[in-house]
């Protein structure tokens, strides 16, 4: 079972993280793949002082931070997965990954960091569940 899961340094995020380490345990054969989707930062003020490969190293580094604590949750699990950070419109850019890999699940939170970012991740998720090429979980 292949199974995308799009993180983004939430406590949400580490407890979907705990669940697809529940569902990897019960399963015999499984790849994860650990995403983070960083949206692409187009503001001037910022495009205008930092040449852009600055502003791309910057969003990894976000994006790396964001994966922290799933990688010690699954780390501490031993349980095995591919960590990976893109760049892109964060629904798409998961329902697109989702294709490409020929993911047979989607396992994300229903919300995000902070209360603004956290009625965005709602709005994410259900976008993602109207995209995506397989069956989404989310989790509350």
């Amino acid at each position: 079972m292949k199974i995308l899961l799009p993180v983004d340094g939430s406590e949400h995020s580490d407890r979907v993280t705990r669940h697809v380490i529940q569902l990897a345990k019960s399963c015999a054969e499984y790849e994860i793949l650990l995403l983070n989707v960083q949206e692409p930062i187009d503001a001037p003020e910022v495009r205008g002082h930092m040449p852009a490969r600055e502003i791309v190293a910057m969003q990894e580094t976000r994006g790396g931070d964001a994966m922290a604590s799933a990688r010690a949750l699954l780390d501490a699990a031993d349980v095995a997965y591919a960590p990976e950070i893109i760049l892109g419109p964060v629904a798409e850019s998961i329902a697109r990954i989702a294709r490409e890999r020929q993911s047979d699940a989607i396992v994300m939170g229903s919300h995000g960091a902070g209360a603004l970012v956290s009625a965005l991740m709602g709005s994410v998720a259900r976008e993602v569940i109207h995209l995506a090429p397989c069956p989404v979980t989310v989790v509350k």
